[in-house]
């Protein structure tokens, strides 16, 4: 699988974990707030009065039918505009400790199981999988196999041509061809071949660029060099 296309399924796992949390906590909080207001309506019933005192307080708790609220939900009065009116409310831990996190559980440790990998595939896969031979920039060139590598292990699509300039950048000590060397090497008997070389190399910076942390600059206008981004 394509780098990209790996860290798309890690986004993906990330945000069905979160929405898959967020429905299971509303789902709780609707349940307590139901439950909360059937026990207060019961309660100011039974009471027929306006003081809330502990007897309120415990009545209220007795005729609560999810079991974990007993003792955690609070009644408050409002007395704004003379008008009297009890809320009960707990707090959003409370709520969060009885929503069912088991299948948002399971996700994120999915999730986390995908971070991993890709961790491992970026950091050690590289050097297992990949054939021996010179690396820079996160571009593997296998001398006996004659092709370059991306970290993910997959081949690098390039023209005869523009391998054969990769070959030269990665055969360079400093990864730095002048202009004349470069021409003189790919097109030995074309007087100007400058505008060829311009061509090929804004063909190959897109496919450098795309697969390692590599890109190709220009020198002064007089050479071109391979660097790490």
């Amino acid at each position: 699988m394509k780098q990209q296309y790996a860290v798309i399924v890690l986004f993906a796992l990330i945000v069905a974990s979160s929405l898959t949390s967020l429905d299971s906590y509303r789902s709780a909080s609707r349940r307590v707030s139901e439950d909360m207001d059937r026990a207060l309506a019961i309660t100011m019933l039974e009471q027929q009065s306006d003081v809330i005192s502990q007897d309120t307080i415990r009545t209220f708790n007795s005729h609560l039918q999810i079991a974990a609220l007993r003792g955690k939900a609070t009644l408050a009065v409002d007395t704004r505009n003379r008008q009297f009116k009890a809320y009960a409310h707990c707090s959003e831990a409370t709520i969060f400790s009885l929503s069912d996190q088991r299948p948002a559980a399971l996700l994120w440790v999915l999730t986390g199981c995908w971070a991993m990998f890709l961790w491992y595939r970026k950091h050690y896969a590289t050097a297992v999988f990949l054939p021996a031979g010179n690396g820079f920039g996160g571009l593997t060139y296998s001398e006996a196999e004659g092709r370059f590598y991306a970290v993910d292990g997959n081949e690098v699509p390039l023209t005869p041509m523009q391998h054969q300039l990769m070959e030269m950048f990665f055969h360079s000590p400093s990864h730095c061809l002048s202009k004349a060397e470069i021409c003189d090497a790919l097109w030995p008997k074309k007087p100007d071949a400058n505008d060829t070389l311009y061509t090929l190399i804004r063909r190959l910076k897109p496919v450098i660029e795309q697969h390692s942390n590599l890109k190709i600059e220009s020198d002064r206008s007089k050479a071109y060099r391979l660097t790490i981004k």
